[in-house]
């Protein structure tokens, strides 16, 4: 028969075998086995506390998955356990049910009676306590058991700190492998929103957290919507739209400061369906923004009853948040570049056509029209006329087509800078004093339409300088609920619009060209106090 190795000799090995460990999870798993070993125990466990100084993980041995499963919910440091949380110093029992403190045990299981238990402590912090119970062989542990059991803590910590150190290390190589990973694509001008997509998955699972969500503003109306999620329900919280007022992220973004929850099930800032349909519990909010302007929110969360965040965590997650804003801001200022390579080309188009082109054909226009003089000949200067003539129209379709490349007021000028001088004219010729209120982005995005949004613009003005009599207007282009809009309002003497609808030809002008842009016109006139004009465009 095998000499089974004194207590000494076993607790040598333990500590041997536990700093050979660098993973975290197989150290606390091999110190609940030694555990129970070194002291002859039937079952172990050891609780790891969370920052809230709950148990929020439970690492057992002696019994199988299936007694785990049959138990139900694991326990949280109620009753005895909470004595070891609240007073971490090795207990001793020999019948814990006896215990003040006791709260019994759940249906399904093991019965149990003497107990020991003591804590692990990690660099000066209790990272958790061993329970033991059912001593074998014996009614209750005894002071060796409780000895041995105190030097195996000793060497758990250590063996724990080490494997943290190593998960640590492990976690700055991920990260920084996941912040290269997005700077690449963003810098490879890989769509914005599957960037969005590796931020949302690698937070999540560099946080540790069931789920990852990026919260920005709803295009089709006024409050927020889950444009990416990554993790638990992430299918069922994908698009839905939430409004801002009444949810955390659309505070995160007011104020532009984190939030941390520890239970965003009971937060009454939060937008309850959403918490509800993703089960949602500990959570972090973080604002994305670029230049000083709100972009939305990254959040992460855990489920109802779910590991709590730590600090790190959450600095961890405020980087991913700047990769984010990184990544929208690139994609927008690369849109604005490729808009302006748009425009410097076609102004360098139509300088080569008017300064080459068209000064050659003139001069061969005017040449034919020398040679059909000078000809003699009838039927000759019949033909070179008709030659110059045609000379002259392909001139007049050169001209108007630099003018489709530059109309007028947008040769030298953005559509913003173009309302603005547009604005600046018809005050000077009009006597009205004319306010402007233009969304450069909003502009941008219609660039390519720029010659209508003028065109519609001056037809508006030209009305109020016309029919009004006003003494103020204002001319304004924003977004609306996803719309482009642009508005001409005055003070003027307006008119019943029910009894002059489509009389007008330029009223009739304004609704034929927002109808050829996919849009809607719309005028609101009171007779006294003056008329809003109103033409949406999809953008």
């Amino acid at each position: 028969m095998a000499r089974r190795p004194d207590r000494n000799e076993m607790l040598l090995e333990a500590g041997l075998a536990l700093s050979s460990e660098l993973s975290l999870d197989a150290v606390l798993q091999r110190i609940v086995e030694l555990a129970v070993e070194v002291t002859d125990a039937s079952y172990g466990a050891l609780g790891v506390l969370g920052v809230d100084g709950r148990i929020y993980d439970f690492i057992t041995t002696g019994i199988t998955e299936e007694q785990r499963y049959r138990i139900g919910h694991l326990p949280i440091g109620r009753g005895v356990l909470g004595v070891l949380i609240e007073e971490p110093h090795p207990l001793r029992l020999p019948d814990v049910g006896r215990h003040p403190r006791s709260v019994g045990f759940p249906p399904n299981h093991p019965p149990m009676k003497s107990f020991l238990g003591a804590p692990v402590t990690a660099k000066g912090r209790v990272f958790g306590n061993v329970y033991l119970t059912e001593k074998q062989g014996a009614k209750e542990f005894d002071e060796e058991d409780e000895k041995a059991l105190v030097v195996l803590a000793t060497q758990a910590g250590v063996a724990i700190e080490n494997a943290r150190l190593y998960e640590e290390a492990r976690q700055r190589e991920k990260r920084l492998d996941a912040f290269g990973e997005i700077a690449a694509q963003t810098l490879e001008g890989v769509d914005p929103g599957e960037v969005l997509k590796l931020v949302a998955r690698r937070a999540r699972e560099l946080a540790g957290a069931d789920l990852a969500a990026i919260a920005t503003p709803d295009p089709d109306g006024g409050g927020l919507v889950l444009s990416v999620t990554d993790g638990a329900r992430a299918d069922e919280l994908h698009g839905m739209a939430f409004p801002a007022d009444q949810s955390i992220s659309g505070e995160v973004i007011q104020t532009g400061r984190p939030v941390v929850l520890s239970d965003a099930s009971t937060d009454q800032r939060a937008y309850q369906p959403m918490v509800r349909t993703g089960e949602l519990g500990p959570a972090m909010f973080v604002p994305l923004s670029a230049a000083g302007s709100p972009l939305g929110t990254l959040a992460v969360a855990n489920r109802a009853g779910g590991r709590l965040f730590e600090d790190d965590e959450l600095t961890l997650v405020e980087t991913f948040a700047r990769q984010a804003s990184v990544a929208l801001e690139f994609a927008r200022v690369q849109g604005e570049l490729r808009r302006l390579a748009v425009l410097e080309d076609r102004e360098r188009i139509a300088k080569e056509l008017h300064d080459g082109a068209i000064q050659s054909l003139f001069a061969m226009g005017m040449g034919l029209q020398v040679a059909a003089q000078l000809s003699g000949d009838p039927e000759m200067e019949r033909r070179l006329e008709g030659a110059a003539e045609e000379v002259d129209r392909v001139i007049r379709d050169l001209r108007n087509y630099i003018f489709g490349l530059r109309p007028g007021i947008l040769a030298d000028r953005q559509l913003d800078q173009a309302l603005h001088h547009l604005a600046e004219e018809f005050e000077g010729k009009a006597g009205v004093t004319t306010v402007v209120d233009v969304d450069g982005d909003v502009a941008a995005e219609l660039a390519s339409r720029a010659g209508d949004v003028v065109q519609l613009a001056r037809e508006a003005l030209s009305n109020v300088g016309r029919h009004a009599s006003a003494a103020t207007c204002r001319l304004s282009l924003i977004r609306r609920n996803g719309m482009a809009l642009l508005e001409v309002d005055d003070d003027g003497l307006g008119f019943d619009a029910t009894a002059t609808a489509g009389t007008g030809q330029g009223l009739r002008n304004l609704r034929d060209r927002a109808a050829s842009l996919g849009g809607e016109f719309s005028i609101d006139s009171v007779q006294g106090q003056g008329t809003t004009v109103r033409i949406s465009i999809p953008i």
